[in-house]
């Protein structure tokens, strides 16, 4: 028995009705992240705890760890109960968490409402990227992971114009916040609730190369997980992209920190570059997916994009220390952003891709491992990165970022997909 709110779909949909249901699952990208949003109001709730910055550090580091382990066992029991089956009610949970969250009051409280947070939010996470991949055929594979990726940046975005505007009417009150996010969330996860489907585990288990190419209905067995342990280069993929996330989440958690202190910018300037980084990298993600789906490539954009990333940040190291205008130093760390977005969203399609050909039964247990495998990472990385920094600075680390993406780089040698475009390849794309 499926629960009330699970609508299992027995023919693949097509045309407007796919795109629809394609983005639903990235509204629910956007909600999983929203939901577990902190940052706007940190710094009032580590003052009204009486909490230092390593506190909320460690804080973050086991709550991360926790939500990495419910990433991986989500993706698989994504694959054998549903996709919707446990979406909805990891969403609707998490949402309700934010209430939990405004009866804090001490560091104790807040380290067990994170975590449980993290622990439910991490398996949601897993599941929109697999949902997306089920209503995206590979004709518009990279696309559609490019608007997943609007999740996290959408989430800022809401979770910061929020603030802006309601922090005021509450007298700086981070209690009102966590109220609103959680009426928001709640509210967005009725839309989806009363729209969300999912095509059934026999649609979904056929390599999906357009709409068309889905036709039959089957009864099959769910695949087995070991399966996937069985091929080098997935754990190629999974492994070198670890690598290049050591970059991307050094500047999601510390971009500021790093413009602040290293080339003495004021907090609201470093905000405005790493604003403008986020702009870029958003649409760099749109225009590249659409390329690589229309030329049906997925490698040579990744490898260029990491190159351009490499040289890049090679070039920022070296301006640390050194005196650099503001406008040098915003065009740089603007390049960066645009650099990581060529390289990310055509890789994520080439890996979704290949788990599909390994047994295309997997795709969430596929998902899940890689982004249990990252959350290790951020856990090392929240833990590691002020050791480094305080011995050898912000260059130092940014060296360790560098190695990171040139360990990228190399594990493309082991991933599967063409280097050119075949004259096969079908000029449409599918959003």
């Amino acid at each position: 028995m499926k629960p009330f709110y699970v609508r299992e779909l027995s023919v693949y949909p097509v045309g407007a009705r796919r795109i629809r249901l394609l983005a639903i699952a990235v509204l629910a990208s956007l909600v999983a992240n929203f939901e577990t949003t902190i940052a706007t109001i940190l710094p009032l709730l580590m003052k009204d705890l009486g909490m230092s910055l390593t506190v909320y550090g460690q804080i973050a580091a086991v709550s991360v760890l926790v939500g990495g382990l419910s990433a991986g066992f989500g993706g698989i029991l994504s694959d054998r109960w549903g996709r919707v089956t446990i979406l909805v009610p990891t969403l609707t949970v998490t949402a309700a968490c934010n209430f939990l969250l405004a009866t804090v009051d001490s560091v104790g409280g807040l380290f067990a409402v994170r975590c449980l947070m993290l622990f439910i939010e991490g398996a949601g996470i897993t599941i929109t990227a697999s949902l997306v991949r089920d209503f995206s055929p590979r004709m518009g594979r990279a696309q559609a992971f490019a608007f997943w990726t609007w999740g996290p940046v959408g989430a800022s975005f809401l979770a910061s114009a929020l603030a802006g505007l309601t922090l005021p009417l509450f007298g700086d009150r981070w209690q009102s916040q966590a109220i609103i996010m959680g009426v928001v969330s709640l509210v967005l996860c009725a839309i989806i609730i009363w729209q969300v489907a999912e095509p059934s585990a026999a649609l979904r288990a056929q390599v999906l190369e357009a709409e068309s190419a889905v036709s039959t209905e089957e009864k099959i067995d769910p695949g087995r997980l070991r399966e996937l342990f069985r091929h080098p280069h997935l754990w190629a993929h999974v492994l070198g992209n670890t690598g290049w996330q050591v970059l991307y989440w050094t500047f999601a958690i510390f971009g500021q920190t790093i413009l602040t202190s290293t080339f003495k910018m004021q907090t609201a300037a470093a905000n405005g570059v790493v604003a403008l980084g986020i702009v870029l990298n958003a649409l760099a993600v749109i225009a590249v997916g659409r390329v690589s789906d229309r030329l049906r490539l997925r490698k040579p954009f990744t490898a260029v994009g990491t190159v351009l990333t490499i040289a890049t940040l090679g070039y920022f190291i070296a301006l640390i220390g050194g005196d650099v205008s503001p406008a040098h130093v915003t065009l740089v760390y603007a390049l960066l952003f645009l650099f990581l977005g060529v390289a990310y969203v055509p890789w994520m399609a080439n890996f979704s891709e290949d788990a599909e050909d390994v047994d295309s039964r997997l795709q969430g247990a596929a998902l899940g491992l890689w982004g249990m495998v990252v959350r290790v990472m951020v856990v090392a990385l929240l833990v590691v990165s002020p050791l480094v920094v305080a011995a050898g600075g912000w260059g130092a680390w940014l060296l360790v970022a560098l190695a990171g993406q040139v360990v990228f780089l190399l594990s493309m040698a082991a991933y599967k997909g063409r280097w050119r475009t075949s004259r096969a390849a079908s000029p449409e794309v599918a959003a």
